[in-house]
């Protein structure tokens, strides 16, 4: 006589949902936009090879290393590394365990440290904006609802420190406007892969065309959004779109309303507000531990990254040689 299933007892799967369900999670296990990125470094690869008649899956070290050599004088080392990490991903998933493009292989490292020492490893980041700057900017956005998103944009995504993904992703429902400013609930973020969360808190300005509090309760206003995305495209007409910004139009947007107030773009990119939240706070003399609160940084390292600079001006002997 066989026992009765218990109601709260969850059904049997099979092996092969089971197996459809691990592969599931296996997807999930990175983020889209790095999947994305190996797959465009793994085609450029690939075509590399078939174009130069080499056998791309499984790859050789020499190979490889022929490949990072052909690409060293126009792409970034951080780039090229990332290349060989696409080319790892790509032979693991095939069932090549030994990959071509691993640091044992001598072919492979030797060429990688040459690279490094012919084209250094120093990664150019985008200008800072600092607090005259986005006065500025908030000044020149235009009225209606594009000037309007493109101050909520500006003045939360530097008032937070937030990154371009951050910015796109961010729900109404996710935010709570309190007395003295607003609390913003971050479900995921680049270095919370795991969705952890933290909530990072924005309190009202000192001055009204400038906060970002102010700006954000003027929007949901005007605009009525109760609920999805803060920040959404908007139409020519002026009418705000149902979904969501791409992250990628983050940046766009900011050297748009830079260009608008006669400011030079060339170097200014949607981490500019976060490069500005840092590099602003460091020189009013905020700690780095409070820096790195709202930041949402791991470490004292990767925050001194956005002030390097002011350090070396700070922390410098020719400051007291009296010339």
């Amino acid at each position: 006589m066989s026992r009765k299933q218990n109601k709260h007892t969850p059904p049997v799967l099979s092996v092969k949902e089971l197996t459809e369900k691990a592969r599931m999670y296996a997807k999930s296990a990175m983020a889209p936009s790095t999947l994305r990125a190996y797959r465009s470094d793994w085609l450029q690869f690939e075509n590399w090879c078939i174009l130069h008649r080499f056998q791309p899956l499984p790859a050789s070290p020499g190979t490889v290393a022929l490949f990072i050599a052909d690409i060293a004088s126009n792409h970034a080392v951080a780039t090229i590394t990332r290349r060989l990490c696409s080319i790892t991903e790509r032979h693991r998933a095939s069932g090549f365990a030994n990959s071509p493009a691993k640091a044992h292989h001598r072919v492979v490292s030797e060429t990688m440290k040459g690279i490094r020492r012919v084209y250094g490893t120093v990664q150019k980041g985008k200008s800072p904006l600092l607090t005259a700057d986005i006065r500025k900017i908030v000044a020149a956005c235009p009225k209606g609802t594009r000037g309007d998103r493109d101050k909520v944009l500006v003045l939360v995504g530097f008032a937070g420190a937030f990154r371009r993904s951050e910015l796109a992703h961010m729900q109404v429902q996710d935010l709570t406007i309190h007395k003295d400013g607003l609390v913003i609930h971050l479900p995921r973020s680049k270095t919370d892969q795991e969705g952890a969360g933290r909530k990072v808190g924005i309190p009202r300005g000192y001055r009204r065309s400038t906060c970002p509090v102010r700006a954000v309760e003027h929007w949901l206003t005007s605009t009525r959004i109760n609920v999805g995305a803060l920040l959404r495209p908007v139409a020519k007409n002026g009418r705000v779109l149902g979904r969501g910004l791409n992250p990628d139009s983050i940046g766009l947007i900011i050297k748009r309303a830079a260009a608008r107030a006669g400011m030079e773009v060339s170097s200014i990119a949607g981490h500019s507000l976060r490069a500005g939240c840092v590099t602003q706070a460091a020189i009013n003399g905020v700690p780095d531990r409070q820096i790195m609160k709202q930041t949402g940084h791991k470490s004292v390292a990767m925050l001194q990254r956005y002030i390097r600079d002011l350090k070396i001006l700070e922390q410098n002997a020719a400051a007291r040689l009296g010339i």
